[in-house]
C-alpha cells in the first residue's frame, strides 16, 4: 500500500511540475507577445518576406511546444516507457544471476554428487541390514 501511495504522490508531483512548466511557458509567451509589438513598431520597413519568415519560425516553435506538451500528457506512452525500463532492468538482473549459476555449476554438481553418493550408501547399508 505504501508503494502505491508513493506512486500516486510521484504522479501528483509530476503533474504539479508539468503545470508549473506550462505556466512558465505561458508567461514567457505572453512576455514575448508584449515585446513583439514594440519590435514591430521599431521595424516598420520590414518586407513581406521577412514577416512570412517570422511567421514560419513562430509556427515551428509553436509546433515544437505542442509536441512537448503532448508528449508529457501522453500517460500511456510514459507508462510503456517505464515498463520497458523495468523489463530491461529485470533482464540484466536475470542475466547476472544466470551467469553466477553457470560460474558455480561445478560446485553445485560436486555437492549433488556427494548427496547422491550418501543416499546410495544409505540405501546399500539398509538393504544389507535387512
Amino acid at each position: 500500500m505504501a508503494e502505491k501511495k508513493t506512486t500516486e504522490e510521484r504522479g501528483r508531483e509530476e503533474q504539479e511540475r508539468d503545470q508549473a512548466e506550462k505556466a512558465q511557458a505561458e508567461q514567457a509567451e505572453q512576455a514575448q507577445q508584449q515585446q513583439e509589438p514594440a519590435q514591430e513598431e521599431q521595424q516598420p520597413d520590414r518586407s513581406p518576406e521577412e514577416i512570412r519568415g517570422e511567421i514560419q519560425q513562430t509556427r515551428e516553435e509553436l509546433g515544437e511546444t505542442v509536441e512537448a506538451v503532448a508528449h508529457k500528457a501522453d500517460v500511456k506512452a510514459q507508462a510503456q516507457q517505464k515498463t520497458d525500463e523495468v523489463k530491461q532492468q529485470a533482464q540484466v538482473k536475470f542475466d547476472e544471476v544466470s551467469q553466477q549459476a553457470k560460474d558455480n555449476q561445478p560446485q553445485v554438481a560436486a555437492v549433488a554428487a556427494g548427496v547422491g553418493g550418501l543416499l546410495l550408501l544409505l540405501f546399500l547399508l539398509r538393504r544389507r541390514s535387512s
